[in-house]
């Protein structure tokens, strides 16, 4: 090899040691007779001092070198003199003194600072990944994302799960987002998809016999993306049999909290994690992927509002809505122009309004509460004892700003759910430092579709449902509940699953629930129905997004940061400049033709 150490391991134990390095010019420095560089390489930095007094042609090659030249140099391990010793570095105590060198690369100016963590317009970022890349910061994300799917498959593979690896070109099935399709050109008109999840197959791997497996499975979806999603996406994905819910939610458990202490063991972790509902989840938080590092409570204030003699609160309770809120620590300081900010959110999210209550400016007992110290465009139209319930159900003191919406009970959720996720981050309540991870359980199994009457499921078509509301799939199936569980961190979804259904009578009895003909079934997904008539095992699993839980342990707020070659926000590689256009005889070749738009 080119080197025999790293610039990263060497410390006082090697002074001495002869040794051959390689990597970048991070910085160089002329000091006259002496030059200095830092040499970089993914384990850290190192100093190397060129002395034209050791070597004067080491010493003529270093006046060449610049910023991200890759070079070689060949020297001895010294200790840095008294005073002049680098503490933030592992190597910060030591520096090599060169005696041979090369220039193995010369490099132009990169486009960016790569030796400092500066901000950088992200479009310019990815179109230079490979330079974006070799910033400490990325390398470390790259690394974690490393040792955190290394962990994975070690935990999985003491509990006796077994790998398997299953297709990327698959058949078009609809039951998620849209497919990414791929044409064939030995079967003209006819397409593969690229798998949105292994979901089908892993459910055939467990009536094959296979019992527990796991995959790093890579993932596709033609959907918008976002913060928190990509085009191409890697998750975790297993599947146990003969296991009830509780045998995957305590495996899920036991590799998150391992794996948090082996790999990020700085984190702090809250456990046990704790389970909620859906429906409380939705009731305290308007969300199914609750932030738990604060409170911030929602309050349902409906029988207080029917009380009052405010037409917006009882006209939205005549309509089956919700009057609900969120108390904001201190928030009664807050100006006419920041309120007005908060009321032009929650109209962006459908609300007509936000309604603001100040209780007073300074902090106190909410018992010496006064008529005066109430601010509130509806303040006439409520009694002190009406104002004082709604605080205290909030959770309030004098200081506070209570923040209530009116409306449907769906949108004063989502509403107040958004509203209190914002509030947490303007007020710095959630701890980046801490990991809250959490189970949702006890899911409806299906939500209303876009026409009357119609059905979708809340996970997927393959969750089954819970024994005890079986018999109300005919007659009330907004009443049946799904053996569908969630869990979650820090307000984001990291993965989800469910107890399947192994019979191919109830999965056909599903389907024909969500409106699919016998035709319609049996062309898309007689493959696996037939499989469960030769046997299916009870079975159930989960899958988790690594991308996402790389992002939350490297405390980056896009996955973007922890995928070495991600798409931007509109879904294009700017390093490859794709997607991009194919010639005709390509086109030719797949028996396609492009229509003009």
């Amino acid at each position: 090899m080119l080197k025999t150490h790293s610039c990263g391991e060497l410390n006082r134990a090697h002074i001495g040691t002869q040794v051959t390095l390689a990597g970048w010019v991070d910085r160089r420095r002329d000091h006259g007779g002496l030059i200095f560089i830092d040499l970089r390489d993914r384990e850290g930095i190192v100093q190397v001092v060129f002395n034209p007094a050791t070597s004067k042609s080491c010493h003529q090659t270093a006046n060449e070198m610049r910023s991200e030249y890759v070079v070689s140099i060949n020297g001895r391990v010294a200790l840095r003199p008294p005073g002049t010793e680098n503490t933030k570095l592992p190597s910060g105590e030591v520096e090599v003194i060169a005696e041979n060198t090369a220039i193995l690369n010369p490099a132009k100016t990169p486009p960016f600072y790569i030796n400092e963590d500066v901000e950088v317009e992200e479009s310019l970022r990815l179109r230079y990944r490979y330079l974006d890349l070799r910033r400490p910061r990325m390398q470390q994300n790259l690394l974690l994302r490393y040792r955190v799917v290394k962990f994975m498959r070690h935990f999985l593979d003491a509990r006796g799960f077994v790998e398997v690896e299953t297709p990327i070109l698959i058949k078009s099935t609809p039951v998620g987002a849209r497919d990414y399709l791929v044409p064939s050109r030995l079967y003209p008109g006819k397409f593969y998809a690229l798998p949105q999840s292994p979901q089908q197959l892993k459910q055939l791997l467990m009536v094959a016999g296979i019992e527990k497996y796991f995959q790093i499975a890579r993932c596709f979806r033609d959907e918008d993306t976002r913060a928190d999603r990509q085009p191409e996406f890697t998750q975790l994905d297993l599947e146990m049999s003969f296991v009830e819910e509780e045998d995957i939610l305590e495996l899920i458990e036991a590799l998150f909290t391992s794996m948090v202490e082996t790999v990020k063991p700085d984190l702090q972790l809250i456990k046990p994690f704790p389970r909620l509902s859906y429906a409380e989840a939705m009731e305290r938080y308007g969300t199914d992927k609750p932030d738990l590092r604060f409170g911030l409570e929602i309050g349902d204030l409906s029988d207080i509002a029917a009380q009052t003699s405010f037409s917006v609160f009882r006209s939205a309770i005549a309509k089956g809505g919700k009057v609900k809120g969120i108390s904001m620590p201190g928030g009664a300081n807050y100006t006419r122009s920041q309120l007005e900010e908060l009321n032009k959110l929650v109209q962006g999210l459908g609300a007509e309004g936000l309604l603001t209550v100040s209780l007073g400016t300074a902090a106190g007992n909410l018992d010496d509460l006064t008529v005066a110290m109430v601010k509130s465009v509806a303040a006439k139209f409520l009694t002190l004892d009406q104002v004082k319930a709604m605080a205290k159900r909030l959770g309030a003191r004098l200081g506070d700003l209570l923040l209530i919406v009116a409306a449907k009970p769906e949108l004063v959720a989502t509403v107040l759910g958004e509203l209190r996720q914002e509030m947490g981050y303007r007020l710095k309540l959630a701890d980046s430092g801490r990991l809250a991870f959490a189970f949702v359980v006890d899911f409806p199994l299906f939500k209303p579709g876009e026409k009357k009457g119609q059905w979708t499921p809340m996970h997927h078509p393959f969750t089954a449902p819970k024994d005890k509301d079986v018999s109300l799939l005919d007659t009330a199936p907004e009443k049946v509940g799904g053996k569908h569980y969630d869990v979650v961190c820090n307000g984001y979804e990291l993965g989800g699953g469910s107890l399947r259904i192994y019979t191919s009578q109830m999965q056909r009895k599903l389907f024909s629930l969500l409106g699919y003909s016998t035709k319609q079934v049996d062309e898309l997904f007689g493959h696996l129905l037939e499989a469960f008539d030769y046997g299916a095992p009870p079975h159930g699993g989960i899958a988790l997004g690594i991308d996402r839980v790389v992002m939350l342990l490297a405390g980056e707020g896009t996955i973007r940061e922890v995928i070495a070659f991600p798409k931007n926000q509109s879904a294009a590689d700017l390093t490859l400049n794709a997607p991009s256009p194919v010639t005709e005889e390509q086109l030719a070749e797949l028996h396609l033709r492009l229509r003009e738009e």
